[in-house]
């Protein structure tokens, strides 16, 4: 089994590409290429022609949640792929804002639907799990099982004129099942990364997780989180925590602390061979 993981757009940057606030990562599974999300903007086109990637070869899009920085770079990766299935949770479309105070910003889809369908997006949105390879699945709704893990109150639905929380249904991730383990692929862990993976453990059956990279959303943790996350990441015995986008710098700095030899930072052109 043969699985690559080429991070073409992160917060941060490799040598060579470019840096941009969002995530878009290419999962290479035995020929099949899944792409998940596609960042703000340019940056997946700009790093996949740097690193000698041919979006047109990509057999399906993932949308892990209907924010602007997950899903800016629609339209030109469109451009490039043509008609795709795009993989998603219908509440990708709600009308999503960032509300802290006075502070009011849209972060939603920054396009309509109708623009993507006629550029060949043909959207498979779904509540439910979605089996997209033999061994690569696509969560569905995750539960919060867990009394720690917490969505960020800022997070916010207007309706009319007035804003509600927005529980982020829309918030997936990708499992991949390997001879090692568990793969966890997540976007921003919105729903909290380990809700994620112990649901993944939960549908595939798999109990080792291997590796989990991706956004984790602990980017405003508190102290009390920090410690319970390391507690139950220890317990999961995680072989790889490679964090992009919204973790955040003291997080990355706990999590490099407490796992030396599993830590590392998953920046755009991050090329990784798995397991």
């Amino acid at each position: 089994m043969s699985i690559r993981i080429t991070t073409l757009s992160e917060n941060s940057a490799n040598l060579g590409v470019i840096a941009e606030w969002g995530l878009s990562i290419l999962v290479e599974e035995n020929g099949v290429r899944i792409l998940l999300d596609t960042s703000q903007s340019m940056s997946v086109v700009h790093n996949a022609q740097l690193m000698g990637i041919d979006l047109s070869s990509i057999d399906k899009l993932v949308i892990s949640h209907g924010h602007y920085d997950h899903t800016g770079g629609m339209k030109d990766v469109l451009a490039q792929t043509g008609e795709i299935e795009v993989v998603a949770h219908p509440d990708m479309w709600g009308d999503k804002y960032a509300v802290y105070g006075e502070f009011q910003k849209y972060i939603g889809v920054p396009f309509e639907r109708k623009e993507l369908e006629s550029l060949g997006a043909n959207f498979q949105l779904t509540k439910e799990l979605s089996w997209i390879t033999d061994n690569i699945v696509a969560t569905g709704e995750i539960p919060m099982i867990n009394d720690y893990e917490e969505i960020d109150a800022g997070m916010c639905i207007k309706t009319g004129d007035s804003f509600e929380p927005d529980p982020l249904l829309d918030d997936l991730a990708l499992g991949i099942k390997t001879e090692s383990g568990l793969i966890v692929i997540l976007g921003c862990g919105h729903r909290g990364m380990i809700n994620t993976t112990h649901h993944l453990q939960r549908i595939t059956g798999e109990e080792r997780v291997h590796s989990i990279i991706g956004g984790t959303h602990l980017i405003g943790a508190t102290p009390e989180r920090l410690v319970r996350t390391v507690e139950d990441l220890k317990k999961i015995d995680v072989q790889k925590l490679g964090v992009s986008h919204c973790t955040g710098f003291t997080a990355s700095c706990r999590l490099a602390s407490e796992f030396p030899d599993e830590f590392f930072m998953n920046n755009s052109g991050t090329v990784l061979d798995l397991p």
